[in-house]
């Protein structure tokens, strides 16, 4: 694959959380790029720092130190209402929980990031049938989020991520919660599509099978990235 100018860098990034007098570093002076096209898989133990860096790079969190870019802007420079926007156009958001509005329908969930922006309803709804196609949902359209199955929400989560037609997506755990015939299914779809719409994908996963599926792997551990040779993940 050809993989052609940058998407994100991120440069020198710090992050501490303070209690009181107490500091912790969660990591420090952590450097990487990612390329447009490039699905980048980051591993490591829960507690590495995996989900914070993803709130930073999605400009959902600030770092202490170091700069985050999505292309030429720099996202840490940005207020809290244009880093809102930036998340709206930009960013598609896929969590280990799918954080479905369980009042609302497949259908509803999915359109809700179109009506926030000012959408009609009718041509929310046609663009939020249209993603439910996609993630193979078209027979639960008016099933509520409860009455989904664990794989089943996850896909209508993801549909709901991409309908803003975002250029970055960001995955933490995305199949965290699934069993392993799904989560595979899951997996599947989520590199169809980043292929299809032509995305740059960043995932967090403990699976190192999934991992090794991308185009590169970063391991995040003691504070500090490190680039892990495919062949040397274990299944």
């Amino acid at each position: 694959m050809h993989l052609r100018q940058q998407a994100l860098r991120v440069d020198g990034l710090k992050k501490v959380f303070r209690s009181g007098a107490a500091e912790l570093v969660l990591f420090e002076n952590l450097s990487f790029e990612v390329a447009h096209g490039e699905m980048l898989a980051i591993v490591g133990q829960s507690g590495a720092g995996k989900s914070t860096l993803l709130h930073i790079a999605g400009a959902l969190d600030r770092p202490t130190k170091g700069e985050v870019c999505f292309k030429n802007l720099r996202l840490n420079s940005l207020s809290e209402n244009a880093a809102a926007d930036f998340r709206n156009r930009e960013i598609g958001f896929v969590w280990q929980f799918h954080y479905l509005l369980p009042e609302f329908t497949a259908l509803e969930n999915v359109a809700m990031p179109l009506l926030m922006r000012g959408v009609a309803k009718p041509g929310a709804e046609r663009e939020a049938l249209d993603w439910l196609k996609q993630v193979g949902l078209h027979d639960r359209v008016h099933h509520r989020a409860g009455e989904l199955s664990g794989g089943e929400q996850q896909r209508a989560a993801l549909a709901r991520a991409l309908i803003t037609k975002p250029k970055l997506l960001l995955a933490d755990e995305p199949t965290g919660d699934l069993d392993n015939r799904t989560a595979e299914s899951v997996f599947e779809l989520i590199a169809r599509l980043h292929t299809e719409h032509q995305l740059s994908s960043v995932i967090a996963t403990h699976n190192h099978t999934f991992a090794r599926r991308c185009h590169r792997v970063i391991r995040l551990e003691g504070g500090r990235v490190t680039e892990v040779p495919l062949e040397t993940l274990a299944g």
